[in-house]
């Protein structure tokens, strides 16, 4: 591995909550070790605005989000992926494209906030609990020592994490 930061790729079917919400706070927390990308498989063309509040309330730029379609990240152009990582259980059960340079993957399936009924406040609950949710497995993952461990344990690790 060179220098550069670990591409991360997140992906839901419509890239518009869970997926987006994980882009947002890799690239926060991860700064100069981790570059995010989402991606839907099946993308919904417009971002739920309640993932961008809940990035705002985090002190998260909001910026240049958007729904894209996965087949932008698997061009010979794209960005070359070192994690792949499903946060649906429809988009982690669907094919996907071939990665250029094999990325490891793995679940990190999360409840879609965007699916939850209720008021306002009931709405946004389920977005924060998706963002503490997807937070703490980010830190975990940023805290293994991924220079250290052979690959085999490193893929090992970032499934666990998503059982977390």
């Amino acid at each position: 591995m060179s220098d550069r930061p670990y591409n991360v790729l997140f992906i839901c079917t419509g890239n518009s909550a869970r997926s987006i919400l994980a882009e947002g706070l890799l690239n926060e927390l991860g700064k100069g070790r981790f570059q995010a990308f989402s991606a839907g498989s099946h993308p919904k063309g417009a971002v739920h605005p309640l993932a961008l509040r809940e990035l705002e309330i985090l002190r998260i730029p909001t910026d240049g989000f958007r729904s894209k379609s996965w087949e932008e990240f698997a061009t010979p152009e794209a960005p070359e992926m070192d994690f792949v990582f499903t946060v649906c259980d429809q988009a982690a059960g669907e094919m996907c494209p071939v990665w250029p340079g094999q990325p490891m993957t793995a679940h990190w399936g999360l409840h879609d906030p965007a699916a939850v009924e209720g008021d306002e406040a009931v709405k946004q609950k389920a977005f924060r609990d998706a963002a503490i949710t997807m937070k703490r497995r980010l830190e975990l993952m940023m805290a293994l020592p991924l220079k250290s461990l052979d690959s085999l344990a490193i893929h090992r690790e970032v499934k666990d994490i998503g059982k977390r």
